[in-house]
């Protein structure tokens, strides 16, 4: 992995962990990672390949991106307190987001550095992807998707909050 590659990755891993202590709903909240993102998908989507099973594993691991961007941002606390919005990342959440980011860290790391690059080649071969690229765009989808998932989810569920209407407890007038 390149220096890039690990500070990008490491980024992303943080921005959860800024959030598992509750701060303000903000634009930062939504941009930060999506130009992250943005600045990923653009240094290394130069294509989508289609040959062979190439579209089966991209589609599987953008799904598996999309399940882990939603169920985080749904396990992300969104509350109201004197008309502003705070938000903090779950357990829950940040486990997810982990699990996601050292998924994609940690098949990395194996093919470049722990042997898996053949184990990577068999199952290539045999499940006809047809190459790098295609594991390359796979996993870059993943993590666009994931991150792109969860800034919607939280961004769909903070403007549900802020339209809901106000209801008066039973027994008080408003």
């Amino acid at each position: 992995m390149t220096t890039t590659e690990w500070i990008t990755d490491i980024a992303l891993v943080l921005i959860v962990f800024r959030q598992l202590r509750e701060g303000r709903l903000d634009h930062k909240t939504f941009l930060i990672p999506l130009a992250i993102v943005g600045f990923v998908a653009y240094s290394y989507l130069d294509s989508v390949p289609t040959a062979g099973s190439d579209l089966v594993l991209i589609g599987t691991l953008t799904a598996v991106g999309a399940a882990l961007g939603i169920a985080g941002g749904i396990y992300t606390r969104i509350r109201s307190l004197d008309g502003e919005l705070l938000i903090k990342a779950g357990a829950v959440s940040a486990v997810l987001w982990i699990a996601g980011m050292g998924a994609r860290m940690g098949f990395q790391t194996w093919v470049e550095y722990g042997g898996g690059a053949d184990h990577v080649a068999r199952f290539s071969l045999a499940h006809h992807i047809t190459g790098q690229q295609a594991w390359v765009t796979a996993f870059v989808l993943m993590a666009l998707t994931e991150v792109v998932t969860r800034v919607a989810t939280i961004f769909v569920r903070s403007r549900a909050l802020r339209t809901a209407p106000i209801r008066p407890v039973l027994g008080t007038t408003v």
